[in-house]
């Protein structure tokens, strides 16, 4: 009896026990009080618009902590732009794969809360996508060991997904199966969540920017077993650890992954903000060695909390790929891959730099010597890290099986793209709507799988307003074709005031300001703001800017993203990121019906007052527009280049006061520019600029990667005209770059028909493409001289794409005419001569009808040699190229 009785007590005190006991999401106290610590202070900056309402909700008590750690270190936008339940939901959908999937109670605590938990990958607006994924990859994967489950998801991201180039704005997971295809960006984005949807731990990792070559790239890693893998996102291959990309990546000098919250994992930590902490990943890629970096001031004092930027140069200018503060012996560090970058570091308005080559300059120190206005040139040899690949061992059966799988994925896709509008279809809505049928067809079509929203907001808008219509959709980008909602649109067309002003659809009408997610903002604007304040800033637009310096809180460590808010999250909160702020302002100018914009090239805020813009600064007490001065720059033109390109070959960037640099962003077309992006349309003549201080970069990159540079600083006074030289260094040993063409260009495969890229049927690396006249003596000529270099190209093993502009001119050609030719040649038809014109713009080409045309290129758009018309030994002259490659 005694002894059943303590049973029954020993067993009432463990069930009691227990029950006490609170499953915790982070089990850890002291992390959990930080968490907690954070989320109250989030919740304080943060007291407008009831943004916390979520936390109402009957939940488990780990649902809550869940909860608290994602609002802690999410940035502003996605408290104030997305419904909390949003979030909750993601969680109960993360905490069901972790019980449903196989490998789920295998997955670390904090990574699961670092790289399955989070919502948000990149810059993306956030949607329903883990629930919808989850349902879609449950049972295709819930059978497979972990390592074989993240090889699955790839191969349905690629059934969703391809690479297609686009602009920098992030579309949404579900957006980008609706599409079809994304850059890389969004491809390693779509790819994290539908890792993250069944439970799988997934990073995206980005380098900034090669070092070899001007370009950047994203790509997925997942964590199997304790051990992080790379992939292709959306390019699956038979085995982890492999891509396109081995090669780029041994040669690159920075990759970096931002970890949601706080995260204390074994990678080296490049910065902790409010919202993330940026790791870097470069030592899973590259040799890489590094380096200590001690900031003095003028007289050799150590100087404490300078800003220290770490460059590469990259698209003509130098590009900061990691921030760093010093310490208070002015000492900081980076790892990187053994090459080259330029070091910029800034206190106080003072500044100074230097090149610093890892591996070889374990520590610099540099001096802050140097103000803006100071003038001086200085030339720069850049050597990027040496060739080499990430060793991977597959085999070919594995390659033979994982090619068939690619195919049927690409029938998969290719069905769902039939689905999407055609020129027949939009032919015949023109007609019903009385629309132009050409502009029709540009916007279905481009629209995608978006497109019965596109076709719902033609079909609904007034048939009066069905012009302002069509210039709506004129005025967007591509990308918002493709992603907006009908309601976006609607928004906008009805809601927009009746203005008279040749600014009306481009700075009024449209609802595009930045890098913006587009929101029907317009209608919610007109509701919310006084009649009277809507007069008086109509009057003078200068109430307007004094009401947002006076209700906007700038808190820019609540945005460490530069996530664009969405413009009525600002109004909601009070509380924005001067990004946010900037964007917040334009969109409610527009609302109002005063022309206003974020001007192109210097990012200057402006409103329009009658015909001339003025520039706002939300820190001064009155608006005025900058004066300006000139600046012409005189070019004597290399060998291999007669009119260098902005972004290619040179840049000119602003010196701001406190020392840090702002590269101006001319684009080619851009409508304050007349037009042009090359020295010829920009500088040969006088240029306005703001008065200041600038540096102007000049590269020339060689076919080995490395780059000749210079930078020469000048400066521009308010109705003078500054003169400088742009200068292209040359060398006579090595190949250099001597223009951009696109490998994703496509073309007839003359022995398929099929429709294909020059990257689909070269691969990856460089390839001679050329474009033929047959039965002309300059392309038999051309021919002969393939052929008596037969047996060095088939050494080189690189493909040779040889395009005639018409079927005709294939029908007429006989390869056998030329003797034994190269066994790498693929014949095809340049349709509607796409190519042909292309490299005839991209180089220069005085009359893009003289053929043959020869080029090498490289499948990351370099060109390092062209031949046009009757050349004298052209085979040689490839192979001495070749060979420097």
């Amino acid at each position: 009896m005694i002894k059943t009785n303590l049973f029954l007590l020993l067993f009432v005190l463990l069930v009691g026990t227990s029950c006490n006991r609170q499953r915790h999401f982070i089990s850890d106290d002291t992390f959990r009080a930080e968490v907690e610590q954070d989320f109250q202070a989030k919740k304080a900056a943060l007291p407008n618009g009831d943004l916390f309402s979520v936390f109402n909700q009957s939940m488990t008590p780990d649902e809550k902590e869940a909860l608290t750690f994602l609002y802690a270190y999410m940035p502003i936008g996605d408290i104030t732009d997305y419904n909390g339940q949003l979030y909750l939901d993601n969680i109960r959908s993360s905490f069901r794969a972790r019980v449903e999937m196989p490998w789920g109670d295998s997955i670390p605590e904090d990574i699961f809360r670092h790289f399955v938990l989070p919502v948000r990958v990149n810059n993306e607006n956030l949607d329903e996508s883990r629930m919808v994924f989850y349902e879609e990859l449950k049972d295709r994967v819930k059978g497979l060991s972990l390592y074989d489950a993240v090889l699955e998801v790839n191969h349905w991201c690629h059934e969703k997904v391809i690479y297609t180039p686009s602009d920098a704005r992030t579309s949404s997971p579900l957006a980008s199966v609706k599409t079809a295809y994304g850059r890389c960006g969004e491809e390693s984005t779509f790819t994290v969540a539908a890792l993250r949807s069944v439970g799988i731990p997934a990073r995206q990792v980005y380098t900034p920017r090669w070092a070899h070559t001007d370009d950047n790239h994203a790509w997925v890693e997942a964590w199997v077993n304790g051990k992080w893998y790379f992939m292709g996102a959306c390019e699956p291959e038979p085995v982890l650890n492999l891509g396109w990309f081995n090669g780029p990546a041994y040669r690159g000098m920075l990759m970096h992954t931002k970890v949601f919250g706080k995260y204390n994992g074994p990678e080296e930590v490049m910065d902790v903000t409010d919202g993330y902490t940026e790791i870097n990943v470069i030592d899973n890629y590259a040799p890489t060695a590094k380096a200590t970096i001690t900031v003095v001031d003028a007289d050799g004092k150590p100087a404490a909390g300078a800003d220290v930027e770490f460059k590469i140069y990259n698209y003509a200018e130098f590009y900061s790929v990691a921030n760093k503060k010093a310490d208070a012996q002015g000492k900081t560090f980076l790892s990187a891959g053994k090459g080259d970058m330029l070091v910029w570091a800034t206190k106080d308005g003072k500044f100074g730099y230097s090149k610093v080559s890892f591996g070889k300059d374990n520590d610099v120190t540099i001096t802050l010597d140097k103000k803006p206005g100071d003038i001086e040139s200085v030339t720069l040899d850049i050597i990027p890290p040496v060739d080499g690949s990430i060793a991977a061992e597959v085999t070919d059966e594995q390659k033979e099986a994982n090619a068939k799988r690619l195919h049927e994925e690409d029938v998969i896709r290719n069905k769902y793209v039939a689905t999407f509008y055609t020129e027949e279809k939009a032919e015949a809505l023109a007609k019903e709507l009385g629309i132009d049928p050409l502009k029709t067809a540009d916007f279905l079509i481009g629209s995608r799988g978006n497109w019965r929203e596109i076709e719902k907001f033609l079909r609904e808008a007034p048939a009066d307003k069905r012009p302002m219509a069509m210039d709506l959709l004129k005025a967007i980008s591509s990308k918002d074709l493709r992603d907006t909602p009908a309601s976006v649109l609607a928004d906008h067309l009805n809601n927009t005031p009746a203005v008279q002003s040749s600014l009306f659809t481009e700075y009024i009408l449209n609802p595009r300001v930045a890098n913006e997610f587009l929101t029907p903002y317009k209608r919610f604007f007109a509701s919310n703001i006084e009649p009277e304040q809507v007069r008086k800033a109509k009057a003078d637009p200068q109430v307007l800017v004094d009401w947002v310096k006076q209700n906007i809180t700038i808190n820019d460590s609540l945005n460490p993203q530069r996530i664009p808010i969405m413009p009525m999250g600002v109004w909601k909160a009070r509380v924005a990121d001067k990004g946010s702020r900037n964007i917040f302002f334009v969109a409610v100018c527009r609302s109002l019906g005063i022309p206003a914009r974020i001007e192109p090239v210097a990012g200057k805020v402006q409103y329009a007052k009658g015909v001339n813009w003025v520039d706002v600064d939300f820190e001064a007490a009155e608006q005025t527009t900058a004066r300006q001065g000139k600046v012409i720059a005189s070019y004597q033109p290399i060998k291999a280049l007669q009119d260098p390109k902005y972004y290619s070959h040179f840049t000119i960037a602003k010196v701001l006061p406190t020392g840090k640099l702002q590269t101006l962003n001319f684009e080619s077309g851009d409508v304050d520019m007349g037009g042009g992006d090359t020295w010829s349309a920009l500088l040969k003549k006088p240029l306005s600029l703001d008065e200041g201080n600038y540096m102007l970069v000049t590269g020339t990159r060689m076919a080995n990667g490395s780059v000749l540079a210079e930078i020469t600083f000048f400066n521009v006074e308010p109705g003078q005209t500054s003169n400088i030289k742009l200068e292209m260094r040359e060398s006579e040993d090595d190949i250099q770059v001597i223009g951009n063409f696109n490998s994703e260009n496509t073309f007839k495969r003359a022995d398929t028909g099929e429709e294909t890229s020059l990257l689909a049927t070269t691969g990856r690396g460089y390839y001679i493409v050329a474009i033929l006249g047959s039965r002309q003596e300059p392309t038999n000529h051309a021919m002969r001289d393939i052929a008596a270099v037969k047996k060095d190209l088939e050494e080189w093993g690189r493909g040779m794409v040889l395009l005639f502009p018409d079927e005709k001119g294939f029908q007429n050609f006989d390869p056998k005419e030329f003797g034994d030719l190269p066994g790498t040649i693929t014949y095809g038809i340049d349709t509607d001569k796409t190519i042909q014109k292309e490299i005839a713009a991209a180089m220069k080409l005085p009359n893009a009808n003289t053929l043959p045309i020869f080029i090498i290129a490289d499948t990351f758009n370099r060109v390092v040699f062209v031949s046009q018309g009757y050349t004298i030994g052209l085979g040689d002259q490839l192979m001495k190229v070749i060979h420097k490659l």
